[in-house]
């Protein structure tokens, strides 16, 4: 094949990015296309190579992809903080085409027929990293493209959404190398081992899937009925205004559950920060709302709750980077995105969100350079940087072992698969979507549990303030679900389990592997160019 011109290479780079768009849930939902939407760029990377452009014409062209992919996919963060969006656009698409040319520089300094094979370990790797480091943000991982058809992946009981990744881009990989061998020889029969690889690996992860659901059988011999409440509290002009008081939009909570009161509900669960007062946690029993609680629970003696909280921590020396010096007197206040959790006996559990929004509760690199705080975002509530857990933790009650999961967290496959590995025997997630509006963000958000529900074998129950709220089975399929922007309250009958799938208890293995494969194939490669300069 003939070396692309200028415009070309741009052509094929919006391509990719284009595909990768339109292949994400709810920003085109073109699944199907993920497996072709890496060749265009893979193939300015091989003409640039072979053509022996330096890397700054391979991450130019990765960067363009990758901007048209970022904005395309999350446009609806610009909803919630126009900065924040920016800033996700911008820098996202850097550290991908970062990864990008990192993969470059290993495979044109590979003299392997293998070669293409780096392509898919160092972006696993990158996807990896991306899920545990400071400037997390793992929204757009491959494997999450396919999060509407459950029917597809029920192996990621073994892999997690990395092993969905894995398949993508080593797909994507082999049809670029038939496509190059095809265009380069002679002898159709040499392109049969690389087509009939290509074509098992497209078809028996489908294979598996079929088999797994087919075989799976759900153990209903321990049940809880759960209620979800969706208040639809706009979280911009109600949620945090002084006219309209956390006692009221409690009151509101517990007028839509009245109805069910006749029934034999288990939990009642509420969404994020349902109650909006900044609760001391040291004297919790004398806030308002508390009390309301407290006394409202009375007429649901059989009843536990699960509800979101904003709660806070006073300190005599500041603990974390999270802790801010009280305007008068002395001490260091921690706020916090809390899951509060009131057994029957009136006991409370109180588990802090870990994995914290980026600039609106979290400040990266704040712990090594303070100043940065000063640049929070304000997004209702507090802002800056809040504390977390040191840990993943699990709510334990006579009815059974719950994971607390807040809104950003049920993204982060590994962090709910180690509460399900400490015996959660059900997935509760509370959320806030309302920020972004009517938009892909809520959708994709909602379609991403059900990524948690098939890792683990566990339901998967969703309050979401303005929604949507649902209840998710052990295989992906939705149960029930509510519409956007409408008060509604569910309730359904679901399974515990204590089963541990083989993702629950090794987590995100594919992309520790990933990472240190990567390692050892750059130490080698540096060491190589270093022999070489020395001889």
């Amino acid at each position: 094949m003939t070396s692309l011109s200028k415009k070309q290479r741009y052509a094929f780079s919006t391509l990719t990015g284009l595909l990768l768009t339109i292949s994400f849930p709810f920003s085109g939902s073109l699944m199907p296309l993920i497996f072709i939407a890496w060749i265009p760029l893979l193939l300015v990377e091989n003409k640039l190579s072979e053509n022996s452009k330096s890397g700054r014409h391979v991450f130019v062209h990765a960067y363009w992809s990758f901007f048209i992919y970022n904005l395309g996919s999350t446009w609806w963060i610009w909803n919630s903080t126009s900065v924040g969006g920016v800033l996700a656009f911008v820098f996202n698409s850097l550290l991908m085409a970062l990864a990008f040319l990192l993969f470059h520089f290993l495979r044109k300094r590979s003299a392997s027929t293998y070669d293409f094979l780096f392509f898919p370990i160092v972006w696993v790797a990158f996807e990896y990293s991306h899920f545990n480091w400071e400037l997390s943000w793992p929204w757009l991982t491959m494997g999450n493209v396919f999060s509407e058809l459950p029917n597809w992946i029920q192996w990621y009981e073994y892999t997690g959404v990395l092993g969905g990744s894995l398949w993508i881009l080593l797909i994507n990989a082999l049809l670029l190398k038939l496509f190059l061998k095809w265009k380069t020889t002679n002898e159709p029969k040499s392109l049969l081992p690389l087509g009939i690889s290509s074509v098992s690996l497209l078809i028996t992860p489908f294979v598996i899937s079929y088999l797994l659901l087919s075989s799976y059988e759900e153990d209903t011999s321990r049940t809880l009925h759960v209620l979800a409440v969706q208040p639809n509290i706009d979280p911009y002009n109600e949620k945090f205004s002084p006219s309209y008081t956390p006692e009221d939009q409690l009151a509101k909570f517990y007028s839509m559950i009245a109805p069910y009161q006749s029934k034999k509900i288990d939990l009642v669960m509420g969404p994020e920060t349902m109650l909006s007062a900044d609760i001391w946690e040291e004297y919790i029993d004398e806030f308002g709302v508390i009390k309301m609680m407290t006394e409202e629970k009375k007429n649901w003696p059989e009843t536990e709750f699960l509800v979101g909280a904003a709660t806070s921590n006073l300190f005599k020396e500041k603990v974390s980077s999270a802790a801010k010096p009280i305007a008068e007197g002395n001490g260091y206040l921690e706020n916090y995105n809390t899951s509060l959790f009131m057994n029957n006996l009136m006991e409370k559990t109180l588990i802090h969100k870990s994995k914290l929004v980026l600039g609106v509760e979290k400040i990266p690199f704040a712990s090594w350079l303070p100043f940065l705080e000063n640049f929070a975002l304000q997004n209702g509530g507090t802002s800056g940087s809040l504390g977390i857990e040191n840990e993943p933790k699990v709510i334990r009650s006579s009815k059974g072992i719950f994971a607390p999961v807040v809104c950003y967290e049920s993204i982060y496959g590994e962090f709910v698969a180690e509460q399900c590995n400490k015996g959660a025997e059900a997935i509760c997630i509370i959320t806030n979507d309302g920020w972004w509006g009517d938009s892909p963000g809520y959708k994709q958000h909602f379609s991403l549990a059900r990524l948690r529900a098939i890792e683990n074998r566990r339901w998967v129950v969703r309050s979401a303030n303005t929604g949507k709220s649902g209840f998710i089975s052990p295989t992906g399929e939705i149960a029930q679900e509510t519409g956007y922007w409408v008060p509604a309250t569910i309730d359904q009958e679901i399974s515990l389990s204590a089963e541990k799938t083989f993702y629950t208890q090794h987590g995100d293995y594919l992309g520790k592997n990933a990472l240190v494969a990567t390692l050892v194939a750059l130490t080698l490669t540096l060491y190589r160019q270093f022999r070489r300069k020395k001889a």
